[in-house]
C-alpha cells in the first residue's frame, strides 16, 4: 500500500529536476558570495512514515518531511490537516526537514491528508516550495475518491485565495454552523481546491473566509459560499493527476489545466437575527439608530416632548439604519433625546416578537455641545443652512449637479436656482433645470440642466441666499459652482449597446483591478449606454441580474439556499475586459439574455 504513493514524491521532484544538477553550495545555510542567484525551490527527498501509511496510531504520531536544502516555515497555518481538529497542527524545523505532530488524538478508521500551501521556503532566497499533499489512515485502507472546485469573489468573480472549503457528510443545513467538517482544504492563488482521499458517499460543500481559523461558519464574521445541491464524488484520487499535484502559481498553463468540478461564489450574508444594535446622538437635532439585520419592522417611534409631526425619520435602502431629526425651530434640541422604539425583535426561538426599547441619546458633554452658542463662539453651521453643491465634468451629463444638505430642509425655493453658461466666445446664456429628490436620501437632490452640454462651454449653477431653510430655522448663504466638460483630446468614449434586455439589470463600468465602480446605470430595456471621457486603459463591464428589481446588488442566503444575484463580466474574445486606446471611440454590443442565461 505505501509503495503506491511513492510516485507522487518523484513527480514533485521531477518538476524541479534542474536542482539535481546544481552545485552543492545551494544547500548551505549561508549564501556563498558571488555566483548565480539560487532560484530553484526546495523539494521533498524523504518522508517518514511513507505516504499511504495505514494503521497509524491514534496518539503519538509524528511525520518527518526532509527537503533538498535547509528550509524555513513562512506560514505554519498553511500546513493544513484534513479532517481538521480543534487545535492546529504543530510543526517545527529539524535539520533540513519539518516534524509535524498533533495536539490531540486522531479519530479511528479515518483517512487524513496534510497539505503544504505557501507554507515553506528555502532558507537563503525565500524560494517557495510549490506544495504537497500527504495521506495516511488510522484504519486499514486509504479512501479513494476526490472532489475539486474553484472559489470566486461574488462581485468581481476573481479567484479567492486562502478560502477554507468544507465538506460535510452531515447534510443538515445547520451542520456548517455547529461542527467541523468531514474534510477540508485551502484554496490557492487561482481559487482552486482539491479534496482527495475521501469516502464514496454524498456530501454538501461550502467555502468560508475563516477569520477565526476554527473551520466552522460564523455568519457574523465570515464570508460564505455554497453549492446548491448534494453531490457524490466522481473523480478517483490518483498520485499523479494534475488536480492533486502542486504547481508554481505562476505556471498559468498547468494551473488552468486542472479540472474544476464546482464553482462557489463567496459573499457576506445579511444577518437574520434582528435586534437594535446601536444608537448615536449626532447633533443638536439629529441622531440615528441601527439594527442588526435588514428590513427592520418598526411599529411606532416617538420622542418624549415632541409631537409626531415634529419628527422626521428616514430609513436607508436596506432598512437597517434609521436617521432621526427634530423639526422644531421654536426651541433647541434636548440635552438628552428620549426615543421609544416599538419594533419586532428576534426572540430566543428565532421568532420576531414585539419589543419596546427606551433609548437615551446623549453624549458626554452634550449640554455644552448642544446649548445655544455664546457670543464669539458662533460657527457658520450654527446659524446657516449648510449644504454642498458639486458636479464633475466627467459625469455631469449622466449624474447632473448634486445638492446635499446637512439637515432636512423645510423650505426650498428650487425655482430660484440660476443656471447660466458661457460659450467659447464668452457670450452668456441662461436656461432651466430639473430637480429630482433622491428616493433613498431626503437631503439629496439632483439638478439637471435642460440644455445639452457641449465641450468648450462653461456651466454655472447658483443657489442664491435665503432660498433654503433647514429644520433648525437657518437660511442658506449664496453658493455657485462651475463645471466644464473635459477638453483633453486623448480621452476616449465607450458605447455599450445592450440587446435583448429582459427584466432589470445593473451595468457597472470598472477599472482594470475591478475594485472600484467608475460609472453605473440601472437598465430595464434595450438601449445604448455612453461612457465618455475615459483615459487610455483596460475597463470591465459588469452586468448584474437585478432579480428583485431594487436597483442594488443583493447578497445570498445560506439557509434559504439563495445564491447572490448573478454577476457576469462582458467578454471580448477570451478576455473579460475591454482595452481602450487613446483618442478613440469604441462600441461594444452585449446580448444580455445570452450573457445571463
Amino acid at each position: 500500500m505505501m509503495k503506491r504513493f511513492l510516485p507522487l514524491i518523484l513527480v514533485i521532484g521531477a518538476v524541479f529536476v534542474p536542482m539535481l544538477f546544481t552545485h552543492s553550495c545551494a544547500n548551505t545555510t549561508k549564501s556563498p558570495s558571488g555566483g548565480p542567484k539560487d532560484t530553484i525551490p526546495p523539494y521533498i527527498v524523504y518522508i517518514d512514515p511513507l505516504p499511504g501509511a495505514t494503521g497509524v496510531p491514534l496518539e503519538g504520531m509524528k511525520i518527518y518531511f526532509e527537503f533538498s536544502e535547509y528550509i524555513k516555515i513562512n506560514n505554519a497555518k498553511n500546513i493544513y490537516l484534513s479532517p481538521p481538529q480543534s487545535k492546529p497542527l504543530k510543526s517545527r524545523i529539524r535539520g533540513k526537514g519539518i516534524v509535524v505532530s498533533f495536539e490531540e488524538p486522531l479519530d479511528s478508521n479515518t483517512t487524513y491528508t496534510i497539505s503544504f500551501t505557501d507554507a515553506v521556503a528555502d532558507n537563503n532566497e525565500n524560494n517557495m516550495f510549490a506544495g504537497y499533499t500527504y495521506v495516511f489512515s488510522t484504519g486499514d485502507k486509504i479512501d479513494s475518491m476526490m472532489v475539486t472546485g474553484t472559489v470566486l469573489d461574488c462581485n468581481t468573480l476573481k479567484p479567492f485565495k486562502g478560502a477554507t472549503v468544507l465538506l460535510y457528510q452531515d447534510l443538515a443545513d445547520s451542520a456548517v454552523f455547529l461542527k467541523r467538517p468531514y474534510a477540508a482544504a485551502k484554496t490557492d492563488d487561482w481559487g482552486f481546491f482539491s479534496i482527495p482521499f475521501i469516502k464514496d458517499t454524498t456530501y454538501r460543500i461550502y467555502a468560508i473566509k475563516d477569520d477565526s481559523g476554527n473551520n466552522i461558519y460564523d455568519p457574523d464574521a465570515d464570508l460564505v459560499g455554497f453549492v446548491d445541491s448534494v453531490f457524490r464524488p466522481k473523480m478517483v484520487a490518483n498520485d499523479t493527476i494534475p488536480e492533486i499535484l502542486k504547481y508554481d502559481m505562476k505556471d498559468t498553463l498547468n494551473c488552468l489545466a486542472r479540472r474544476s468540478e464546482h464553482e462557489l461564489l463567496l459573499f457576506r450574508e445579511k444577518p437574520t437575527k434582528q435586534f437594535l444594535k446601536n444608537h448615536v446622538r449626532t447633533g443638536e437635532y439629529s441622531a440615528y439608530i441601527t439594527f442588526q439585520a435588514p428590513y427592520a419592522w418598526i411599529d411606532s417611534l416617538f420622542i418624549r416632548g415632541y409631537a409626531a409631526d415634529r419628527i422626521i425619520t428616514e430609513f436607508n435602502i436596506l432598512q437597517d439604519s434609521l436617521l432621526i431629526w427634530l423639526n422644531d425651530i421654536r426651541r433647541h434640541g434636548p440635552d438628552t433625546m428620549h426615543v421609544f422604539v416599538n419594533y419586532r425583535k428576534t426572540d430566543s426561538l428565532g421568532r420576531l416578537q414585539p419589543a419596546m426599547e427606551h433609548l437615551r441619546l446623549v453624549e458626554e458633554g452634550a449640554r455644552k455641545e448642544y446649548s445655544r452658542p455664546t457670543a464669539g463662539k458662533i460657527k457658520r453651521e450654527d446659524t446657516t443652512c449648510v449644504f454642498k453643491l458639486s458636479a464633475s465634468g466627467e459625469t455631469v451629463e449622466q449624474n447632473g449637479f448634486e445638492l446635499m444638505f446637512d439637515l432636512p430642509v423645510v423650505t426650498a425655493k428650487f425655482d430660484s436656482l440660476k443656471f447660466r453658461y458661457l460659450n467659447p466666445r464668452q457670450k452668456e446664456f441662461t436656461d432651466k433645470v430639473t430637480v429630482e429628490r433622491d428616493t433613498a436620501n431626503l437631503r439629496r437632490y439632483i439638478i439637471r440642466p435642460k440644455v445639452k452640454l457641449l465641450p468648450g462651454y462653461e456651466y454655472f449653477l447658483k443657489a442664491p441666499s435665503h432660498i433654503f431653510r433647514d429644520i433648525k430655522g437657518s437660511w442658506n448663504d449664496s453658493t455657485e459652482v462651475k463645471v466644464m466638460l473635459p477638453k483633453d483630446e486623448s480621452l476616449s468614449t465607450l458605447n455599450v449597446d445592450l440587446l435583448r434586455v429582459k427584466g432589470k439589470i445593473i451595468v457597472d463600468l470598472l477599472g482594470e483591478k475591478k475594485d472600484k465602480v467608475l460609472r453605473s446605470y440601472v437598465v430595464d430595456k434595450d438601449q445604448t449606454l455612453v461612457f465618455p471621457y475615459l483615459k487610455e486603459g483596460k475597463y470591465s463591464i459588469r452586468v448584474t441580474d437585478d432579480g428583485n428589481r431594487n436597483s442594488i446588488v443583493d447578497t445570498g442566503s445560506l439557509l434559504e439556499h439563495r445564491q447572490p444575484e448573478k454577476v457576469v463580466f462582458v467578454k471580448v474574445g477570451d478576455k473579460d475586459y475591454i482595452e481602450l486606446m487613446a483618442s478613440s471611440e469604441l462600441t461594444q454590443s452585449v446580448n444580455v439574455a445570452e450573457l445571463l442565461k
